[in-house]
């Protein structure tokens, strides 16, 4: 008897052997024309694209959930598919259709109906893990080798258009001038197939169940009305999608698998107690996220700033510029866009004022060149410049050498006089230098009396800063 369960013992583990060196083993394209660094290169400005026209959500509770699940997949990622040079974020996007896609390089959009619709979490990184999977294996630049006739400058508008698909595709597509057609670089069925195979391995390794992947391809496809099931119209199904994830998955047993998570209860409950998400039809008639100097995230900024607003939100709010840096804000705060430069202040902080938005309480972020590559001597050359439109601003203070996130910057303070409620106000202004040349500035403005109750916020925001030169 002794003998007989050794032998049945051996034939099982030959048997569990031979099924997991029977899984399938995926790899990346080998006529790739672009490098590693390139794909990060083109996920940088697709994604500085997308999110002026995205309505990213600015959600603490949403964010972190999906980045916890995102961050849980990288780790997973087979040591051979591993880029060092990639950045991965992960961001959630606040319309309805069920949808999410992935650029070169590691920025991923996960659409907040696809959330919503997910009976588990195994659901959301099934979909995710498929995701990640593209960019991996380097499809979208795979693909964009075929357009050899285009500079990489020219190619990023195109995978962006042509990865999104859809309604948010078809805008960016046409608001760019690169005049790349985008069927060309949608990704084929091959690859497709490829990126479910890869993504179970990558959930199996996260302990999450790769037939929670094919469950969730189920409940795409069961999604009817307006918004129909967008992710299947842009990521077309190689055949037989169901059953060979589901034979994939018999590969790759995990015990105790992620499925229904605290977290996971928690994030749709939330959701279901914010407003409705637009549809992209409707945020695409809203003109997208991103807003002109004279216009704020909820429409027109309106008459010239009260001076009276509340004091800042204990709870702080995650702000990304992407492939800049990225913030902590009180979540009680408005974010203000213009072309070079993003301001964050309370209601009745800013407004508008002689054709120009102004503001008596808030941090600006901006970005300069830094022609002299001199820390100090740029930081100069900016205060001058502030000077010339702000003929009360006093001599700056004594600079403060400082570290944010691990750059040389400098901080000074510096009196004015506001020009609309011609009170006397305090500047504070840290400037950094970054490897890419440029110079970043944040410029923290209070009126005097108010002050010492938000340097502490200010410095609590440049200490959240987390710059991604």
């Amino acid at each position: 008897m002794r003998h007989a369960r050794s032998t049945s013992t051996l034939i099982a583990v030959a048997v569990a052997t031979g099924l997991l060196t029977a899984q399938e083993r995926i790899t990346p394209s080998p006529d790739n024309k672009y490098t590693p660094a390139q794909d990060v290169q083109l996920g940088r400005e697709a994604a500085a694209e997308a999110e002026k026209q995205l309505p990213v959500m600015r959600d603490d509770l949403v964010t972190s959930y999906i980045e916890g699940i995102g961050r849980r997949l990288v780790d997973a990622i087979p040591p051979e598919l591993r880029h060092p040079e990639f950045r991965y974020t992960f961001k959630a996007v606040n319309v309805r259709e069920i949808n999410a896609f992935a650029l070169p390089g590691g920025p991923m959009y996960v659409n907040r109906g696809m959330i919503e619709a997910a009976k588990n979490e195994g659901e959301i990184a099934g979909v995710m893990a498929h995701e990640l999977s593209h960019v991996v294996l380097r499809h979208g630049t795979a693909q964009a080798s075929k357009a050899t006739k285009y500079e990489i400058g020219q190619v990023a508008g195109a995978i962006l258009g042509s990865i999104i698909g859809g309604g948010w595709g078809q805008v960016i597509s046409q608001g760019t001038q690169f005049g790349v057609g985008t069927a060309f670089l949608r990704f084929s069925r091959e690859f497709e197939r490829q990126a479910d195979i890869e993504g179970t391995h990558i959930m199996a390794g996260a302990r999450y169940d790769p037939r929670d992947m094919a469950g969730m391809f189920k409940t795409i496809e069961k999604q009817g009305g307006s918004g129909g099931p967008q992710w299947l119209s842009d990521h077309p199904n190689p055949g037989n999608r169901y059953d060979y994830i589901l034979k994939e998955a018999q590969l790759l047993p995990v015990q105790n698998p992620i499925r229904i998570t605290r977290e996971f209860d928690q994030v749709q409950a939330h959701l279901k107690e914010l407003p409705r998400a637009p549809t992209t039809e409707e945020a695409t008639r809203a003109g997208g996220r991103r807003t002109r100097t004279d216009t704020g995230p909820n429409g027109p900024i309106g008459d010239a700033p009260t001076g009276r607003v509340e004091p800042p939100s204990s709870r702080f709010t995650t702000y990304e510029e992407a492939g800049v840096f990225r913030v902590a804000v009180p979540s009680n705060w408005r974010e203000l866009q213009d072309n070079d430069a993003v301001t964050f202040a309370p209601t009745g902080g800013y407004g508008s004022y002689r054709g120009q938005t102004v503001y008596t309480h808030g941090i600006q972020i901006g970005l300069t060149r830094n022609e002299s590559h001199d820390l100090q001597t740029a930081t100069d050359e900016l205060v001058r410049s502030f000077a010339q439109g702000n003929p009360d601003m006093g001599r700056p203070s004594r600079y403060e050498r400082i570290s944010v996130d691990g750059h040389a910057s400098l901080r000074t303070t510096m009196s004015n006089r506001n020009e609309v409620t011609r009170g006397p106000e305090t500047i504070q202004l840290v400037t950094v230098g970054l490897r890419t040349g440029e110079l970043l500035y944040a410029i923290g403005v209070a009126p005097s009396d108010e002050f010492n109750n938000y340097r502490g916020v200010f410095n609590k925001i440049l200490g959240s800063t987390r710059l991604t030169d």
